[in-house]
C-alpha cells in the first residue's frame, strides 16, 4: 500500500480531505481580484459572495461558491503554466480527488464550520499567505519555512517544488504555500513532478 493509500484509508481520512479543501479554500481567497489577482472572480469567497448566492443555495453556497472558485482558479493554473507529468494544488492524484469527492456529500450537511473558515480567512485578508496559512493551523512549522524559500522558475510563470522526504500532506501544504511566490497580477504556477510525489 503506497503512503497516499495509506493515508486516505486512516481513521482520520476526513481530516486529511477537510485540510486539502481549507487549504484550496485559503489560496483561492487569496488570489482573487481583490486580493492578489491571479484569478478573474471578486469576493466570490467574501460575504459579498456569500450574499450574492445564499438566496439560491441557502444551505450551500459555502460549497457552491468554493468549487466556483475552485474551478475558475484551476483553468488559470492551467493557462498560464500547465507542466505535464505533475500536480499542482488544483489537480492531485486521482485517489486524492476521489477522497475530495467523497467528502464533499458528508459535508453538504454540515456547512456551519465551513462558513466560519471562510469567516477566518477573510480575517487573514491584510496578511501575506504564508502568515495566513499559518495563522489557520494549516501549515506545519517545516513546510511555512520551506515556503519562504521557494522561488520562481526563470519563466516567471511556476514554481517548480522538489520534494525532500515529505508526506503527501506535506507535499500539498507545499503546493498551496508556493503561491505566495507569486506577484500580484502575476501568478505562478506551483507544481511538483508526479515521480517525486509520495507514493
Amino acid at each position: 500500500m503506497t503512503e497516499t493509500q495509506q493515508a486516505l484509508s486512516d481513521t482520520d481520512t476526513s481530516s486529511f480531505a477537510k485540510k486539502i479543501a481549507a487549504l484550496r479554500m485559503t489560496v483561492a481567497r487569496h488570489g482573487e481580484m481583490d486580493r492578489s489577482k491571479w484569478w478573474n472572480t471578486k469576493g466570490l469567497l467574501s460575504r459579498v459572495g456569500e450574499l450574492a448566492l445564499s438566496r439560491g443555495f441557502p444551505k450551500s453556497h459555502v460549497f457552491a461558491r468554493s468549487r466556483a472558485a475552485f474551478a475558475v482558479a484551476s483553468s488559470r493554473s492551467e493557462e498560464v503554466f500547465n507542466p505535464p507529468d505533475s500536480y499542482t494544488l488544483w489537480r492531485l492524484p486521482v485517489e486524492i480527488e476521489d477522497q475530495l469527492e467523497d467528502a464533499w456529500a458528508d459535508w453538504l450537511g454540515k456547512p456551519d464550520e465551513w462558513m466560519q473558515l471562510l469567516r477566518e480567512i477573510e480575517a487573514e485578508g491584510g496578511n501575506e499567505l504564508v502568515t495566513a496559512l499559518t495563522n489557520l493551523g494549516l501549515l506545519s512549522e517545516q513546510s511555512a519555512k520551506r515556503g519562504r524559500g521557494l522561488r520562481r522558475a526563470d519563466d516567471l510563470q511556476s514554481v517548480p517544488i522538489r520534494l525532500d522526504g515529505e508526506t503527501s500532506i506535506e507535499a500539498i501544504e507545499l503546493l498551496a504555500v508556493a503561491h505566495s511566490c507569486s506577484e500580484p497580477g502575476k501568478l505562478a504556477v506551483p507544481f511538483v513532478r508526479q515521480e517525486e510525489f509520495p507514493q
